[in-house]
């Protein structure tokens, strides 16, 4: 019996690219010479196609795919699919949850106390031999303090979860109220930046957060507030929060996404009040391993059952 066919849109982790190879008949788009020729020839034999954040997939390429049966995201956001011309072709899509969120949640954590306690700054600090000529400037205490959340869904309460071993004060904001969550809930993202000494952003990238961190939000936020993204780099007016940085109008921040990866905006090298990470929240053997595990089990889901084991919600 032949096996599945499976178009791999991008490069992916060498344990995946194996695993695929082994299990199914699979090709990669990226390694085609002429990718557009190799659609036209053989875009109709192929039945699953596997992305990540960075490949994506648009509906010119679904088009390209009339067999397909399931889109396999590599990651739990999946703002780089097209999941609108997905739906409209009857194609589902899975996604990689939770077994991400511990990962992500202790860089957020380790993000928000470098921010306040300058540890990669005090690094720096002693690599240049300054702790020869003085000690190192009072930084800012993190257990007690209040914290905002923006986005309360798994990776969010997981770092809830940690901060509340940190004894702070927590508050969130969402579209909605969470249910069984005691934390309170604050309708206005503004109004929650106002309040909190850390607002940490864990939403959803997409069009409907672009810029959900407003400069407006980033003025409440305040030069004692800081700003902590481990969502997507989209959801943060990336000027705003530079001006900001740039002229003390915050505390501080710790970034780990930015919106034009991997170019990092220039003004913000030089600063010792912002930590930047190269979107290496999930980058752990154990977890891409686990989120290999999971694509590779909703495609044998898809070709045994029909159905994907972890699909993501259709859109409104």
């Amino acid at each position: 019996m032949s096996r599945p066919r499976v178009l791999q849109a991008g490069p992916a982790m060498r344990a995946l690219e194996a695993a695929l190879a082994a299990q199914f008949d699979c090709h990669s788009l990226a390694k085609q010479s002429d990718p557009k020729r190799f659609l036209a020839e053989q875009g109709s034999t192929f039945e699953a196609l596997v992305t990540s954040g960075k490949s994506g997939a648009d509906g010119a390429l679904m088009d390209a795919l009339p067999a397909l049966k399931a889109i396999t995201h590599f990651g739990v956001g999946y703002d780089t699919v097209d999941v609108t011309a997905a739906a409209q072709r009857g194609i589902p899509v899975s996604n990689t949850p939770d077994v991400l969120n511990d990962c992500v949640a202790d860089v957020a954590m380790g993000l928000l106390i470098d921010a306040a306690r300058g540890l990669s700054a005090s690094d720096r600090f002693v690599r240049r031999g300054n702790w020869l000529k003085g000690p190192f400037p009072l930084a800012t205490r993190v257990s007690g303090k209040k914290l905002g959340i923006a986005g309360l869904g798994r990776i969010g309460q997981a770092i809830a979860k940690r901060a509340q071993g940190f004894d702070m004060a927590i508050r969130y904001h969402s579209r909605r109220p969470v249910a069984g969550i005691s934390f309170q809930h604050e309708p206005s993202l503004a109004a929650l930046a106002d309040w909190c000494d850390f607002l940490v952003v864990i939403v959803s990238g997409g069009a409907a957060t672009k810029h959900l961190v407003s400069a407006d939000v980033i003025r409440a936020l305040g030069p004692k507030g800081y700003l902590i993204n481990v969502s997507r780099g989209s959801v943060v007016d990336e000027a705003a929060l530079v001006d900001a940085l740039v002229n003390k109008r915050i505390a501080g921040a710790g970034l780990d996404v930015f919106e034009d990866e991997p170019n990092v905006p220039q003004a913000l090298m030089g600063l010792d009040n912002v930590v930047l990470l190269p979107h290496l929240a999930s980058g752990t053997h154990e977890t891409r391993q686990a989120m290999a595990d999971l694509v590779m089990a909703n495609l044998h889901s898809i070709f045994d059952t029909g159905k994907l084991l972890t699909p993501v919600p259709a859109p409104a």
